[in-house]
């Protein structure tokens, strides 16, 4: 690893306190989190770790900011100019965001200052949904008098963020809380605190009123506390399945509001007047991309029999090809995954695959030059069958399976085989073929031609990949609850639209 990098400057980030009604305060206990580079194996910051007091003191402060400040009553074009400052803030500090994805996750340097500035600006989209959107519909009704569907904040929010790519799923959550009312308690992966604690001191910064968004950091017993507390409204929820069902059972206990964005295993449907080469180099970039860590990832490559083996073998050169190596080295392609936990998982997974019979053509090893780091080879699996574990298993690492089909109506088949539904792409020149593929698959986006997703319109699954959606009309109108008013009138005064 080269030692000439830019260094991660934590002395201005009080990351060894919460940001909780507006201050930053010291926590109850001396508890701290580790965060640990998977580049190098050491530890490059320590953040303050909450116990049950700290949540009590963040939900209270939020529940006081929401039922008895000014937040949820303002005008949306007064809360729009806050969060506008305060997208504002945080896109300024993109440089150092993209700093902090490379530190924590090792995401390659080069490719994490070329993306930081298209995930820093999240929060805008929102702001311009809302000056567009009517907060109060006026509806004809049987008799006299008049009917409203109004839109009204749904009250206090977790936003509890995964490890993968933290900047943005955040502000995913706090843009369109903030923007539609709501007070925010902002819990991030204990490996990825950083971001959050920056987006904490934008909004101390520009003075956003007290309570309106806090910051807390857990481990997962505590974060489960958080979730069940009565007076938390609303979860939004990016990561497992496993901690999705968790948080779904609680907040169903409780008929608490959740939106989840959970697992994915897309699959990648190359019908056989596509270019392969095309293919396999957008799909070997995917699984090089945060290493595999995309829940959104085609990790599963549905290819004509007679196409199959040409196809794996255009993808085992462009794999081997691949320069794996530190975060901060110039030409690197894919560093390594996240954690040494998530590194053992994908081995088990690997040779599982293996064990079941699967063809591994390529990868499935550390590489021998790196002694230092969490790193694994890009792997591909080849003459999958859709049962094995790594057909159904999300793997969350630089691994593909390819799995032959004999007609169109079969890859469709094994493309709904799974309990997931996120993603896919269906790969063809022919956009009639394409709308029926995209419409037969049961997942929440499908793309041609390549893994494509907008936000602007709406991100989320099918089945166990989750509950709602992010981005677009549909995720700002999660955090807000539908009222029906009906009045022997129309109020002098009273904006409609």
């Amino acid at each position: 690893m080269s030692d000439q990098h830019p260094e991660l400057d934590l002395a201005t980030l009080p990351i060894d306190k919460f940001y909780i009604g507006g201050r930053w305060v010291d926590p109850s206990q001396n508890n701290m989190i580790s965060v640990i580079s998977p580049d190098s194996e050491k530890v490059i910051a320590q953040v303050a770790e909450a116990a049950e007091y700290d949540i009590d003191q963040a939900v209270a402060a939020a529940r006081e900011a929401f039922d008895k400040g000014p937040w949820p009553k303002m005008a949306v074009e007064e809360r729009n100019e806050w969060v506008r400052k305060l997208s504002a803030a945080i896109v300024a500090r993109t440089e150092e965001l993209g700093l902090c994805w490379t530190y924590q996750i090792g995401m390659p340097y080069n490719v994490a200052r070329i993306f930081a500035p298209f995930l820093t600006n999240a929060m805008d989209q929102y702001i311009e949904i809302a000056e567009n959107m009517d907060f109060v519909e006026q509806r004809e009704i049987a008799g006299e008098g008049t009917g409203f569907l109004v839109y009204e904040p749904v009250g206090v929010v977790a936003a509890i963020a995964p490890w993968n790519v933290p900047i943005n799923t955040m502000l995913n959550k706090v843009g369109p809380a903030l923007v539609a009312g709501c007070s925010v308690i902002m819990k991030p992966a204990p490996e990825t605190p950083l971001e959050a604690y920056i987006i904490a001191q934008c909004a101390d910064e520009i003075g956003l009123p007290a309570g309106v968004l806090n910051l807390v950091c857990a481990h997962r017993e505590i974060s489960d506390y958080l979730v069940r507390r009565s007076d938390v409204d609303k979860v939004s929820f990016t990561g497992s399945v496993a901690a999705g069902q968790r948080i779904a059972s609680v907040c169903g206990e409780r008929i608490a509001r959740c939106s989840l964005e959970l697992g994915g295993k897309s699959p990648a449907i190359v019908l056989d007047d596509y270019d392969l080469d095309m293919v396999a180099k957008m799909l070997i970039d995917g699984i090089c991309s945060i290493a595999g860590q995309n829940c959104a990832l085609l990790s599963r490559v549905l290819v004509s029999r007679k196409r199959h083996d040409e196809l794996v073998g255009k993808m085992k050169d462009i794999a081997e090809a691949v320069k794996i190596g530190h975060a901060f080295d110039e030409d690197t392609v894919i560093g390594p995954v996240a954690m040494k936990r998530q590194l053992e998982r994908i081995e088990g997974l690997i040779a599982a695959g293996v064990a079941e019979g699967a063809n591994l053509v390529s990868g499935g090893k550390r590489p021998a030059h790196l002694d230092k780091g969490y790193f694994m080879e890009p792997t591909i699996f080849a003459n999958v069958s859709n049962d094995m574990r790594i057909a159904q298993e999300e793997i969350f690492g630089p691994v593909i399976c390819v799995i032959p089909y004999d007609d169109l109506d079969e890859a469709i088949a094994i493309a709904n085989d799974s309990d997931f539904g996120l993603s896919g792409a269906v790969f063809t020149n022919d956009l009639e073929k394409a709308y029926h593929v995209a419409r037969s698959v049961r997942t929440g986006t499908m793309g041609q031609n390549g893994p494509r997703n907008d936000f602007t319109i709406g991100f989320g699954g099918f089945k166990k990949s989750g509950l709602g959606r992010e981005g677009g009309v549909a995720g700002l109108k999660a955090f807000l609850e539908p009222k029906t008013v009906l009045l022997d009138g129309v109020p002098e005064g009273l904006r409609v639209g």
